[in-house]
């Protein structure tokens, strides 16, 4: 998995590309960091790019999820497909995230 961030305003808005899985935990780990580095109250999570996500995937997601709480950043889910949508939709992160196409 590979990202790219952009922030405009109180809004960052990440980008991810390629397999989601367990071996981009130090990755997304750095990226968690750098997110929250920039304090931003919105945290878009663009899944457009992301063709596969497994359970550890979905975990990270979750993780991004606790570290906004945190600092009470709201975080959404974006353009989410194929696979990745019917993970979303197994796991029930519509309950847990706003998820938007």
């Amino acid at each position: 998995m590979n990202y790219t961030t952009a922030q405009s305003g109180d809004t960052i808005k990440v980008d991810l590309v390629g397999r989601f899985t367990f071996g981009d935990h130090s990755s997304f780990r750095k990226l968690i960091e750098e997110i929250r580095s920039q304090s931003a109250e919105t945290q878009i999570l663009d899944l457009s790019g992301v063709e596969f996500i497994d359970s550890a995937g979905l975990g990270m997601l979750l993780l991004a999820r606790d570290e906004g709480e945190k600092i009470r950043a709201t975080v959404i889910l974006k353009g989410a497909q194929g696979q990745v949508k019917r993970m979303l939709e197994v796991a029930r992160f519509d309950t847990l995230f706003k998820l938007e196409d």
